[in-house]
């Protein structure tokens, strides 16, 4: 979801800065709708969806339903999830052709294992980076989200945000929450050097490392992103793998000089059990 307002996620909780006048005031802009038509195009392009037959498309923040639309002129069926009951009550006067819910990305995706063939999401991402709730910690929420995300995706398969970062560390804080997830991918950056065209996408893939898309127009960026490998690997650097045979008898060591009940050590310590055992 856009709007006009520059950083309408700092205005107010979405499903409260969407309300009734907004939802409708967005929805019926001639510019917005052909913005949202264009970055959804583009995300599709790099979906990479196998052509020649319709793919199940989970539409994250998918408000009034305008990206929806462009997905089904695709040939595709979509899903939709928005936080804000406003902007799915006008997608529903709409008649749209896709099932929309209410949904809170950060608290987790509800679709079952494997459901769906990709996922896309226009200008959605950056609201999860915000503490719109005291309960809220931005990073434990985009884990969580990406997690779900994950989970639901069929394999292989890609999910596609373009988004408005605020900062570079706003940027390293979404992807290194991706990759924790267990996604690849990176950052596609369109006509870099245009003020008014440049769009940044970030594309995750859920079946190993695989080649970005090219970046359009001149200087086009795309860069793979390895955030959590490198963090995984500062953490371990002098450190036995968790699980390894050296890590269990470093912990029966330390609960030893604990004064704590310990099983000696044998041939047989650290060594992964057989399956049922």
């Amino acid at each position: 979801m856009a709007s006009s307002t520059r950083r309408p996620e700092h205005a107010a909780p979405p499903e409260i800065f969407y309300d009734e006048k907004e939802a409708r005031k967005y929805s019926s802009n001639s510019r917005m709708i052909e913005v949202q038509e264009r970055m959804t195009e583009r995300a599709l392009e790099l979906l990479a969806l196998p052509e020649g037959i319709p793919h199940l498309v989970l539409d994250l923040g998918c408000g009034s339903g305008l990206s929806g639309e462009t997905i089904t002129e695709a040939g595709h069926v979509w899903v939709g999830c928005d936080i804000s009951q406003a902007m799915l009550n006008v997608s529903i006067e709409r008649e749209v052709e896709g099932d929309v819910l209410l949904s809170d990305l950060g608290q987790g995706l509800p679709f079952r294992a494997g459901s769906f063939d990709g996922a896309l999401s226009i200008s959605a991402l950056q609201w999860l980076c915000n503490a719109d709730k005291k309960e809220h910690v931005p990073r434990k929420r985009l884990y969580k989200f990406f997690s779900s995300l994950y989970g639901c995706l069929g394999r292989g398969g890609r999910a596609v945000f373009q988004f408005y970062p605020e900062s570079s560390a706003q940027v390293e804080m979404i992807t290194a929450q991706a990759m924790k997830a267990g996604f690849t991918g990176g950052l596609v950056v369109d006509y870099p050097n245009s003020t008014k065209a440049k769009k940044m996408f970030l594309v995750l893939m859920s079946g190993g490392p695989q080649p970005l898309p090219e970046a359009l127009g001149d200087g086009g960026q795309a860069s793979a992103v390895a955030y959590a490998k490198r963090d995984r690997m500062r953490q371990l650097r002098g450190k036995p793998p968790k699980s390894s045979r050296d890590w269990v008898r470093e912990k029966k060591e330390r609960r030893r000089r604990q004064g704590k009940e310990v099983a000696r050590d044998s041939k047989y310590t650290g060594r992964r059990r057989a399956a049922g055992f």
